[in-house]
């Protein structure tokens, strides 16, 4: 490259301080990102992708984080050596950041609208009216259905799709010379996520601007990057042209990713197998309030009459986009919000019991939700979360005998026990979702709802979490209902799926039948997206 790169980052190393000494996150690591290049970072979790990307713009927890050496040049400037004043003009205006949780990153006292107008005002000074415009614009390219509706809600309005559209609308909105972008398409369905690509790709066409692109999503590597870097460990194992990198991998890690992905097929159907959870006509209206006296004037039908049925050893798989309704069906089985309709478990109606006699039920009705930062409490180390249910429905149980459970199910997730006294924000993002899942493992349970819970995770530990569950799944008979935008996990899993979109049932019936031969056109475009992203260009998968 003939001229200066536009982020050069230089011998960094990021070491945190813990209980008296310090680990070694980020071990001497250089690359550079030219004008107009996307960089892909790429590696398992906790390889030290996002503390470096988190360093460029200096939000790692400070004093605890320490750069014992490096230097990070952003248009000649040292970013490391630069003051908050400073700083705080290159942030959101020079570089942006898309993070990987959204819930997380939203304030969850503020609308759609309100997030984004404030980029707006601070760092274009717009005035109301074009702020709002702009915003509606955003939405719009991002791939928000009716956004004008959308521009009230707030963060747990939204699906997790939805939230991390919102993000990246956030990031793209003064148009960065420089965009981080971590793991941007994790929590998106395919077909967005194609769109998610094909806009990324566009703006750094149209306005030079440069990405560092960090995912443990191959496929995603092989359309968008120009060069890629493959961490573990710390360190940069292997780097080069992207073109070069897939086909002739040189480094033993670069091979071992390559080869990763979920494998293998789910259990053999059994239609005779006892009914564990059974859902019919199940409707989930949220009403929609207006005017002085807040009547009803309309309802959102996030789940419109569906039936469902999971069996003992057996998956359902739920698939569908963001906001289709997966979810809100997944949490109305559970009864962990109000809908209509029969419910019922083991036999038994719920649909009308009361939260008190439900509680009894909870051990054997566990659920592993989405965004792991939101859902495991950021004061309790990961032995007092696991350890939590144990305490409520086991009480008899001795400390010895919790924590021989705690050190068991750690280690059947593939997290090292001797980590247990330490807290959720000391992982990384997949290991905190195989933490979540220890959690709901841990007591048993009959009906496990996993709502994606692989989505977190990079491919290799994707495929390790999909042998658990399967292993899982045949040693205690369990129930899944297995809810995702990845159809590379939902084929591996399930027995039957429900293809859903905007609250109703699309096509349903067993997994083979859905993937092999699809009946519907929605079916057929959602595998379409999903396994011609893998060599597709961007640009040529469309909605």
């Amino acid at each position: 490259m003939s001229e200066a790169p536009l982020l050069s980052i230089r011998d960094l190393s990021v070491a945190f301080a813990q209980e008296g000494r310090q680990s070694m996150a980020v071990d001497h690591v250089s690359f550079d990102i030219a004008k107009g290049e996307t960089v892909a970072l790429v590696g398992e979790s906790g390889s030290g992708k996002s503390v470096t990307a988190l360093s460029v713009l200096k939000l790692l927890p400070y004093p605890a984080a320490s750069h014992p050496s490096g230097k990070i040049l952003f248009q000649g400037a040292d970013l490391l050596a630069t003051d908050e004043k400073e700083l705080r003009r290159v942030r959101g205006n020079k570089i942006t950041m898309i993070f990987q949780e959204p819930m997380t990153s939203l304030n969850p006292l503020h609308t759609v609208e309100q997030q984004i107008v404030e980029v707006l005002t601070l760092h274009q000074g717009l005035g109301d009216r074009q702020a709002k415009a702009r915003t509606l614009e955003l939405l719009n390219e991002v791939g928000i259905r009716e956004p004008e509706k959308r521009l009230d809600a707030y963060p747990h309005q939204l699906s997790g799709g939805q939230r991390q559209r919102v993000m990246i609308a956030m990031a793209l909105a003064n148009e960065p010379e420089l965009l981080i972008a971590d793991e941007p398409t994790t929590a998106l369905d395919v077909t967005v996520q194609a769109q998610i690509l094909e806009l990324l790709a566009e703006l750094k066409s149209r306005k030079g601007m440069s990405m560092l692109f960090i995912t443990h999503d191959l496929g995603i590597v092989r359309k968008i990057a120009d060069r890629v870097c493959v961490m573990t460990k710390g360190k940069i194992v292997e780097t080069g042209p992207t073109k070069d990198i897939f086909p002739n991998p040189q480094h033993s890690y670069t091979r071992h990713l390559l080869a990763a992905e979920p494998k293998g097929k789910p259990p053999a159907a059994n239609h005779a197998a006892k009914p564990v959870m059974t859902g019919q006509d199940i409707k989930v209206w949220f009403p929609i309030k207006k005017g002085f006296f807040r009547r009803t004037v309309d309802n959102v039908k996030a789940v419109d009459g569906i039936d469902a049925t999971v069996r003992a050893g057996q998956t359902l798989g739920v698939v569908g986009e963001s906001g289709s309704g997966k979810t809100t069906l997944g949490l109305a089985l559970a009864r962990m919000i109000s809908s209509t309709g029969t419910i019922q478990f083991n036999g038994r109606d719920i649909n009308e019991l009361t939260f008190n006699a439900m509680r009894p039920l909870r051990r054997e009705l566990q659920i592993v939700f989405q965004d792991p930062f939101g859902s495991l409490s950021p004061r309790m180390s990961v032995s007092e979360i696991i350890e939590e249910g144990l305490r409520i429905h086991e009480p008899k149980l001795s400390p010895d005998q919790r924590d021989k459970r705690i050190v068991d199910v750690l280690g059947e997730v593939g997290l090292d026990p001797a980590t247990r006294n330490r807290y959720p924000h000391e992982f990384s993002g997949g290991q905190r979702q195989r933490i979540a899942i220890a959690r709901a493992m841990v007591l048993n349970p009959r009906f496990v709802m996993l709502d994606e819970p692989t989505s977190a995770l990079d491919m290799s530990v994707q495929a390790q979490v999909v042998d658990l569950l399967r292993s899982l799944q045949a040693k205690h008979d369990l129930a899944y209902l297995f809810i995702s935008h990845d159809l590379k996990v939902i084929r591996a899993l399930a027995n039957d799926v429900i293809v859903m979109r905007n609250g109703k049932v699309v096509e349903a019936g067993p997994s083979e039948q859905i993937f092999e031969r699809p009946q519907t056109d929605y079916t057929k475009a959602l595998i379409s997206a999903a396994f011609r992203i893998e060599t597709a260009p961007v640009g040529i998968v469309s909605e």
